[in-house]
């Protein structure tokens, strides 16, 4: 797989089946390189598919309870154009643009009774409303808290999202469900339709602290109630009988185990026994909210590598429904039992399925044949290694065809909190391709082992058993795969993969060639700087806090990058607000009057998440860079 071969990928998502149980609405996404954008579109499957909208960019489908209407957010071909919800005929025909907010819309999410439909919508607050483009880039900004910018969106200080209601006629105006002057997220209507809940900030506008509150807001004006304070939710629901519930935590203090309570009080966790996140933090699971069945409900979970669906029963007795050496990326159900569900494996970017009420599963689109007919993409050897007793590391090797021996990239996630698994991921096929081979693995601190593993990187840990890990992965995958060539090895990674390479480099001199892209490599000036500035440092360097520098410097790169030898590309996006480019930049610097052979890229206009989601040019210069420092470093040898 060439870099150039993002453009094959279709990303198939957001599966919602029809209410007659047999048409499903789903999303196709493409890579448009010569236009440098992406396209997403809406199609149908009813005995086969075919696109159903027009746009340049739709998604989220969602049918009306009675089935007649599908409502969907619409974003225009020019970058000024925001996402607002549109309306069609199920059966087809024009579809219709139904709101004009200034800053656009998320959602939506249809009443009950299909009498209208909920959206966060997003506009000018305070001063900045009304103001032209130009004074908005010429005014100072007047900030008075923490959260006011984040990754990819930028400013949010400047403006407020709310929970609306939506004439899906068009003959009322939008009407806010609440009044609070905080924002307002993840909305969820009461089975009745008489309440909505969301996640907010009341209690906290500066954001002083970590968590969020949940409020149920009457639709009729009638109030509200505070079901949960300082919490760590960030999904809510309701079962058919009215009960509310969140996934995530009642505490907010991150890393932990994604589950589902019940918002009693106290609250009740509902699926903790199994230890394992229903909805990952980092690791989306296949749904976003449980599907409730007579008796218990469908939810995804994050397991070791893959994403399975499962079924809970009222005792709490769990059973696979959708399972094997893949990752479930969305799931709706028909009242028959029917399952529409969209799946990826590290073969294959994704297709629909379909599983009948008798249990047959088919799948019911071919969208990649392209990029599957090309022959190039390999399928991994999966081993397990033992790093110390009774700790053992899920790990997954990608090698190109032939005898070698050939160089060797070992890849390091994010996070800490996401993991590698049984997923179709990009960068693996292209480093494989061009001949490299590509080891990866999920150490301590990652998700889907559980409470004690992934927090086993917090406090004394950080720094030191995920070294542990990656050093056993490294030195098991060469035991036991003579074709890897133990001379030629190069180490990558990103965001806390980042920091993991540069922290590495400077412990095990071993690695020949280094990328350290989007990297945390001083606590210090991070806390300061971040979109996750207000107490990141104090949830993993716990007891750790904002003003013990001492702590903060030993768990830096920087106060080891004296000690780097290592050639090290160092990749940066200059509009990252998760780890801002000083974070790169003082570390390029450090290495540079260290004589380290060293390089930095920036990316113009990009932020945290180019490797995944930047513009599409980017993406392949990226990919082109990083092979070309490879190739210089760790040059195959004459065969």
């Amino acid at each position: 797989m060439k870099p150039t071969d993002i453009a094959l990928i279709k990303h198939v998502a957001d599966p919602q089946m029809h209410p007659d149980g047999h048409r499903i609405a789903f999303v196709v996404s493409n890579v448009d390189l010569e236009g440098d954008r992406y396209t997403s579109s809406i199609w149908l499957w009813e005995g086969e598919a075919r696109q159903l909208t027009s746009g340049s960019h739709d998604s989220a489908p969602r049918w009306s309870p009675d089935g007649r209407k599908l409502a969907f957010v619409r974003k225009g071909k020019e970058e000024i154009d925001r996402p607002q919800l549109a309306l069609m005929p199920s059966d087809g025909g024009e579809a219709r643009v139904v709101t004009s907010f200034e800053l656009g819309v998320r959602g939506p999410a249809w009443a009950p009774d299909g009498s209208s439909a909920l959206v966060l919508a997003t506009g000018w607050h305070g001063e900045w409303a009304g103001l032209d483009k130009d004074e908005r880039a010429r005014r100072p900004r007047r900030i008075t808290g923490f959260d006011v910018r984040l990754d990819d969106e930028g400013w949010l200080h400047d403006r407020r999202t709310y929970a609306y209601l939506i004439d899906p006629d068009g003959e009322a105006e939008p009407r806010r469900v609440g009044d609070s002057d905080e924002d307002e997220s993840d909305p969820v209507w009461s089975p009745d339709g008489s309440r909505v809940a969301v996640l907010t900030s009341r209690d906290n506008p500066r954001f002083l602290e970590n968590g969020y509150e949940v409020v149920e807001m009457d639709v009729n004006g009638g109030g509200e109630t505070v079901r949960a304070r300082r919490s760590g939710y960030f999904v809510l629901d309701y079962d058919p009988s009215g009960n509310l519930y969140g996934i995530g935590s009642p505490a907010p203090d991150y890393p932990y185990v994604c589950s589902l309570w019940r918002l009693d009080q106290p609250p009740v966790d509902i699926t903790g026994h199994i230890d394992r996140s229903i909805n990952g933090l980092a690791t989306a699971a296949a749904l976003e909210r449980p599907i409730w069945l007579e008796d218990g409900f469908l939810t995804g979970m994050v397991d070791r590598g893959r994403a399975p669906v499962v079924a809970f029963d009222p005792d709490g007795g769990v059973r696979t429904v959708l399972g094997g050496d893949r990752y479930i990326t969305g799931l709706s159900r028909s009242a028959s039992g029917r399952l529409a569900f969209t799946s990826t494996h590290p073969a294959c970017p994704g297709e629909l399925y379909e599983v009948t009420p008798d249990g047959e599963e088919r799948c019911l689109t071919d969208f990649n044949r392209d990029i599957r007919a090309c022959g190039a993409l390999v399928s991994p050897e999966f081993f397990q290694v033992e790093s110390a007793p009774g700790v053992e590391l899920d790990t997954w090797a990608f090698l190109p065809e032939g005898e070698g021996p050939f160089p060797v990239l070992l890849n390091i996630h994010g996070g800490p909190a996401s993991e590698y698994g049984f997923y179709f991921f990009d960068e693996f096929q292209v480093y494989v391709s061009a001949g490299y081979a590509v080891v990866a693995c999920n150490p301590r601190g990652s998700e889907g082992q559980g409470h004690d593993w992934l927090r086993a990187v917090v406090g004394e840990g950080w720094g030191k058993v995920d070294v542990e890990d990656i050093t056993a992965v490294v030195d098991q995958a060469l035991r036991r795969e003579p074709r890897l060539d133990p001379d030629r090895l190069g180490i990558m990674g990103g965001s806390y993969g980042g920091f993991l390479t540069a922290w590495t480099i400077a412990r095990d001199h071993r690695y020949r060639s280094a990328v350290v892209e989007r990297a945390l490599t001083d606590w210090e000036s991070f806390g300061g700087t971040s979109d996750l500035s207000r107490d990141f440092s104090g949830l993993y360097l716990y007891p750790a806090k904002a003003g013990d520098h001492e702590a903060l410097w030993k768990a830096s790169p920087m106060a080891t990058a004296s000690r780097v030898t290592t050639p090290t590309l160092i990749i940066h996006s200059e509009s990252d607000l998760r780890c801002p480019i000083g974070q790169g930049e003082q570390f390029f610097t450090a290495l540079l009057r260290n004589g380290v052979d060293v390089e930095m890229v920036r990316f113009p206009d990009e932020g945290h998440e180019l490797s995944r989601s930047g513009a599409p040019r980017h993406r392949v210069e990226r990919f082109e860079y990083i092979l070309d420092w490879h190739a210089r470093h760790l040059r195959p040898r004459e065969r």
